[in-house]
């Protein structure tokens, strides 16, 4: 069975000697040792500063929405994957749904500004596939109209835009360390928030607005990271170099070998991708579904990244319909991508593809 991604997993002994360490000291969870050492390690990494780790990267959605005090209306966009709506909803607010560009799959700032109301208080973008959104475009239209923005970075993990950490744009960037991920702590996500005073009060929130060891100073929620999941982070961060080098390799040679035959994400120029994702793009979608299925008779399992488009989904309050995305997500597929691919995996993937469209 290929799946569209593998998790890494790091030198076990590497991982069972920091269990140790945990075991020795008892502390397993509540801001733990290994939990402050991985936000600094990710700083340095990332270029950033005030990371907050996290639970998970929803919950890093839904404290952003709650420290920067949303309401109403939040302009976002279709093409994602699911809980950056849901979440949305979850926290009584209404997504309002800007249609994307068909090329770059990002949210058009071009549709943005006259979705914008009395009642609207943020716009939460998508760095698809960790391709950068217009942010100089986003930050205008959010100054002019006095907005919040929260990016759902959950791609972008050591994403550089004009030789800067991509995280630095917004109010709030959120970053997702599913084991899914480019980089992973199981479970897990994080927040870098520009303002030293709100990441003070994020520290609060993800531990029940306890300040210390019983002073509850503000409302919050439990969304701590445990030591077993730093743990793995801080193995798998040793091991960065090599998976994005096995992952660069892989996607330039499924551009090579496809290039004439699928449509490909149009990156923005002044940044490179991380490699976390490889999708295509077919003519139709009754062709997707061939490529689809033959895949499936093999026991490939590429994933429909993102279907459906989220302004389809049932429980929406309002109905709202953005046309490029619905395409998009009719016609799209994410092929297996993971260090651990082997050559002869990769080349029967390609020779099906092309089996199904040649």
């Amino acid at each position: 069975m290929i799946n569209v991604t593998k998790t890494w997993l790091p030198d076990k002994e590497k991982y069972l000697a920091l269990i140790d360490e945990i075991y020795e000291n008892g502390w397993i969870t509540n801001n733990g040792p290994l939990v402050q050492k991985l936000e600094k390690k990710l700083e340095k990494y990332l270029g950033v500063n005030n990371l907050v780790l996290v639970a998970n990267g929803t919950i890093a959605l839904e404290i952003a929405y709650r420290l920067l005090n949303l309401k109403g209306k939040v302009i976002t966009t279709p093409f994602s994957f699911v809980a950056t709506t849901s979440s949305l909803i979850s926290n009584n607010l209404e997504p309002i749904f800007a249609d994307i560009n068909p090329q770059t799959f990002s949210i058009d700032t071009k549709n943005i500004e006259n979705l914008i109301t009395s009642d609207t208080s943020a716009i939460v973008p998508v760095h698809v596939f960790g391709n950068p959104c217009d942010v100089e475009a986003i930050q205008n239209i959010a100054k002019k109209h006095n907005l919040k923005v929260i990016y759902d970075a959950a791609h972008t993990f050591g994403i550089k835009y004009k030789d800067e950490s991509i995280l630095k744009y917004g109010d709030i960037s959120t970053l997702s360390f599913h084991a899914t991920k480019l980089f992973h702590t199981i479970e897990g996500g994080a927040l870098i928030i520009n303002d030293t005073k709100l990441a003070q009060k994020a520290r609060l929130m993800i531990n029940f607005g306890i300040d210390g060891y019983d002073s509850v100073k503000d409302l919050g929620t439990n969304a701590k990271m445990n030591e077993m999941e730093a743990a793995m982070g801080l193995c798998v961060l040793d091991d960065m170099e090599y998976i994005i080098r096995q992952r660069e390799k892989i996607s330039k040679k499924y551009k090579l070998k496809l290039e004439n035959v699928v449509q490909f994400q149009k990156l923005h120029n002044d940044t490179l991708t991380n490699y976390s994702y490889f999708p295509i793009l077919l003519k139709t979608p009754k062709e997707r579904f061939n490529v689809q299925t033959a895949l499936n008779k093999h026991k490939i399992y590429p994933r429909r990244y993102f279907h459906p488009s989220l302004d389809t989904l049932p429980y929406l309050p309002s109905t709202q319909h953005c046309q490029y995305s619905q395409d998009i997500s009719s016609r799209i597929l994410t092929l297996p991508l993971y260090p651990d691919l082997k050559d002869n995996e990769q080349d029967k993937i390609i020779k099906i593809i092309l089996g199904c469209i040649l």
